[in-house]
């Protein structure tokens, strides 16, 4: 087949780069040309991530100085933040897809705020895409930069946005509290993330300030007209992947126009289902799938309701999107490469 897309990924090392791999593989328009991870340079795809052992042909990893761009289509960056602006701000032109922090905040001085470094590329952010894919359809196509939003703003605006939007709940009061497995903290080596510290145990972290927190704020604000400030605390579960967000908002409306809202927003989407009444959205919904699965309840105190979203962290919240997106700017099937059902059990 001569029409592929040749796509390098940096970073492939960790989860989200491992993800992104495992669906490249059996897309149908993706060759993966190269393969970048300075820390694990020489080594095979499989001697770190024992599932690729069938795949053989998968390049060999390399660092990313190494590599010859000038045959790349789209780049694939999968790095921490600022080391991914870093080096993707070098690149002569080719298309990029980021799932790192740097190009989702609009404001160079936010960045610096939250992640304590100051932006290596500010020149740029203006012209990245927000990809949120169900919101950034319009414009990905003639995007060069595409940034993918973190895992808990994926399932936080995907739940609110057609609510704020509408004026279906008040943009003043919004308490969410976000679940995660532990894949969500990366794959470094952290003491908080061992087994012993994470096994038959829940505990939160990012207490008042998480980093995700301003792109949800940004996001939200720019739907409402007006600033938005949330209440957000997210957890550490013991499992590998999935999110799930527990959101109570203020509306004057019942549950059933917040329904109605979901429903027509959604109508259409191949990837975000609103479930039937009553029925609560799990994480085991959606595992290894781009599947969104979102549900409306009321509260026992009037004038409230909980909005309940589960995402898979890893696709969905990272590496799905990432591929949905892709599809998007290179004209493809929005739903290319990213077919497969939920796994269960």
């Amino acid at each position: 087949m001569t029409d592929r897309l040749r796509i390098a990924v940096l970073g492939a090392s960790g989860y989200t780069g491992a993800d992104l791999v495992r669906l490249a593989i059996t897309h149908p328009r993706m060759e993966i040309a190269a393969l970048a991870a300075n820390a694990k340079a020489g080594q095979t795809m499989a001697a770190i991530w024992p599932h690729f052992a069938p795949y053989p042909a998968l390049p060999a990893l390399v660092k990313a100085d190494e590599i010859d761009f000038s045959g790349i289509d789209a780049v694939f960056g999968c790095l921490p933040h600022a080391a991914s602006a870093e080096l993707l701000s070098g690149l002569p032109g080719q298309r990029i897809i980021d799932l790192s922090a740097d190009f989702r905040l609009k404001d160079a001085g936010t960045y610096a705020d939250w992640y304590g470094v100051a932006h290596p590329a500010p020149e740029l952010l203006a012209g990245a895409v927000y990809g949120l894919t169900e919101f950034a359809r319009r414009s990905l196509p003639a995007a060069r930069i595409v940034a993918c939003p973190g895992c808990y703003p994926t399932a936080v605006l995907l739940a609110l946005l057609p609510l704020v939007a509408s004026h279906a709940i008040s943009a003043e009061r919004i308490t969410v509290n976000a679940l995660s497995g532990v894949s969500g903290a990366g794959r470094g080596l952290k003491e908080a993330n061992l087994f012993p510290e994470v096994a038959e145990a829940v505990h939160p972290y990012g207490i008042g300030r998480h980093r995700h927190m301003p792109e949800m704020e940004q996001e939200l604000s720019l739907r409402a007209g007006r600033d938005v400030t949330i209440s957000f605390t997210p957890h550490l579960v013991p499992m590998n992947r999935g999110e799930l967000v527990t959101i109570v908002v203020e509306t004057a409306h019942g549950v059933d126009y917040l329904r109605e809202v979901l429903a027509d927003a959604y109508i259409a989407e191949p990837f975000v289902h609103l479930l039937p009444i009553g029925v609560a959205p799990a994480t085991r919904m959606v595992r290894g799938s781009n599947h969104v699965v979102i549900n409306v309840f009321a509260d026992r105190v009037p004038g409230r309701a909980i909005v309940i979203a589960a995402i898979d962290n890893l696709v969905k919240g990272s590496s799905g999107q990432a591929v949905q997106n892709f599809n998007l700017m290179f004209g493809l099937p929005e739903t290319m490469g990213l077919e497969q059902a939920p796994l269960f059990p």
